[in-house]
């Protein structure tokens, strides 16, 4: 075997973007991610685990999304962290945790706050989190206004007199204010406070989150598509046609007056849609504010798109004209991967040598001398001739040839930090001139 150094020109480093599609459907409490339907196993109901048992959930079925590696698959028994740091299990197959010894290196979850770090674990314990990790999209219903404040009174005033707004209800609305400006060179449908005669302070607003694991760096410009189905029948959809993150109808049925009307804006690179649009859309009468406090009834808007999708919404006091409504989500991702591209060559009159013992005729002497002084291997070893043949019994003339069957990659120091296999050898004779292309994802 010989080394051989990529050349100048021989090692190009690019850029791989792709724009892959994704869909959710939201439907009775329930999202499904790329058409994928329930699974039930054998032990557990929902066989990725995403369920309302989890820690945190706050509503049954499933929730269509990810699971980060598919750790405990079809895991029916329970793990339970005891005070004195003991762990219970239960059932047939409990599900595994994750865990990470405290040291010098102070690794942590993110669960485990910097001074509960610090002070209730030493040196030398172990510090357990939850699995599966998960993750899906969201919904937050800012009802009746984004930018309501909790209520604030004089404690030492017997009458309880106001004084002023405390707290934001909302949070995620007051820390979107800056980033939503900031897009407004794109629309002013994007800004707080318009001159067009809006304050989303004073809006409801819908709001959806993706997470990036999802769509990657960013959400593609033009892709995004919001379907609103009532019984099964589409009655509206909102599209990104323009590329500057406007969602404007499109196919409104009933609400026909409204297309071409902006519903909300798209933040591309947070991955957050958010729906401002109160138009009614259809008549029927649906349970789609607030199921916590009985279900109130209205008429379908924009604003309560996607209803049901990890919100506040539950099944046990929700009446079953819920299920009349049913929501679709479509966008492009837009991922960018780097890739290495190496090209090997095995030019002609070169690589006609083989490691491989059959190389060499069967039965030869391998050494030629050896002694407490001298080792020299024979130097009249023969190689075998596999030169093939059209006729039978007859043996072709010699010629150097070998079978090449893999490529190694070597660091500066000869250290081999990669091989590409062939899916079959390839034959090289010495007029030969062949080029490997070898790509690897960085």
């Amino acid at each position: 075997m010989s080394f051989r150094k990529f050349g100048p020109n021989d090692i190009v480093l690019n850029t791989m973007r792709a724009f892959p599609q994704v869909r959710f459907d939201v439907y009775n409490f329930k999202v499904y991610y790329n058409n994928t339907p329930h699974q039930s196993g054998a032990f557990s109901d929902n066989i990725l685990g995403m369920s309302s048992s989890l820690p945190g959930a706050t509503r049954s079925g499933t929730d269509g999304g990810i699971s980060l590696h598919e750790y405990n698959i079809d895991r029916k028994g329970t793990t339970t962290l005891q005070p004195d740091g003991t762990l219970i299990t239960t059932g047939q197959n409990p599900p595994i945790i994750p865990y990470i010894t405290k040291d010098s290196a102070r690794a942590s979850f993110k669960t485990v706050g910097k001074t509960s770090y610090n002070n209730e674990f030493r040196y030398g314990d172990t510090l357990y989190s939850d699995y599966p990790l998960t993750a899906s999209i969201t919904r937050e219903f800012m009802y009746p206004n984004a930018g309501a404040r909790e209520s604030v009174y004089n404690t030492f005033d017997s009458d309880r007199e106001f004084l002023s707004g405390g707290a934001p209800v909302y949070r995620h609305f007051y820390a979107l204010k800056n980033r939503l400006d900031s897009y407004g060179y794109m629309s002013q449908h994007y800004v707080v406070s318009s001159s067009l005669g809006w304050n989303k302070a004073e809006q409801t607003i819908n709001m959806i989150s993706i997470p990036s694991i999802f769509y990657g760096s960013r959400i593609q410009e033009g892709s995004v598509s919001l379907r609103y189905y009532v019984s099964g029948t589409l009655q509206a959809e909102l599209r990104d046609a323009k590329e500057n993150g406007e969602l404007i109808q499109y196919s409104g049925t009933m609400s026909s007056a409204n297309d071409g009307d902006v519903a909300g804006v798209v933040l591309y690179n947070e991955g957050i849609i958010l729906l401002t649009g109160s138009w009614e859309i259809n008549d029927q009468e649906l349970p789609l504010i607030d199921g916590a406090t009985g279900g109130d009834v209205v008429t379908s808007k924009w604003i309560y798109f996607g209803v049901g999708a990890n919100d506040i919404i539950k099944p046990n006091v929700i009446n079953a004209d819920f299920a009349s409504a049913s929501f679709e989500i479509l966008f492009n991702g837009q991922t960018e991967t780097q890739v290495q591209t190496m090209f090997a060559h095995a030019r002609r009159g070169e690589v006609n040598y083989s490691n491989n013992p059959t190389f060499l005729q069967y039965g030869q002497d391998q050494l030629f001398t050896t002694s407490s002084m001298v080792y020299e291997e024979n130097p009249n070893r023969k190689i075998k001739n596999t030169v093939s043949s059209s006729f039978a019994t007859f043996d072709a003339p010699f010629k150097r040839q070998v079978y090449i069957s893999r490529v190694g990659i070597y660091d500066k120091d000869k250290n081999l930090i990669g091989v590409a296999t062939l899916a079959d050898p390839i034959l090289k004779e010495e007029g030969d001139d062949y080029t490997f292309k070898l790509k690897l994802d960085i």
